[in-house]
């Protein structure tokens, strides 16, 4: 967990530089705004599996 938190911290920092969001960056000249609208939907992706998860094991539902 240490080094998840560790990676997002320097992938804030590093997204924290670009003061226009439609810059684009990278080898690929990806816009920064697709880059952390992406994060976000890949964060809630994955939050939202493991809410099912935790519905498999304790049974609640919808909190």
């Amino acid at each position: 967990m240490r080094i998840l938190h560790e990676e997002q911290d320097a992938t804030d920092r590093l997204l924290a530089g670009f003061e226009d969001l439609g810059q684009c960056a990278g080898r690929e000249q990806v816009i920064i705004r697709d880059l952390m609208v992406h994060r976000i939907e890949e964060y809630a992706r994955h939050s939202g599996h493991a809410d099912l998860l935790r519905e498999c094991f304790d049974g609640r539902v919808g909190q």
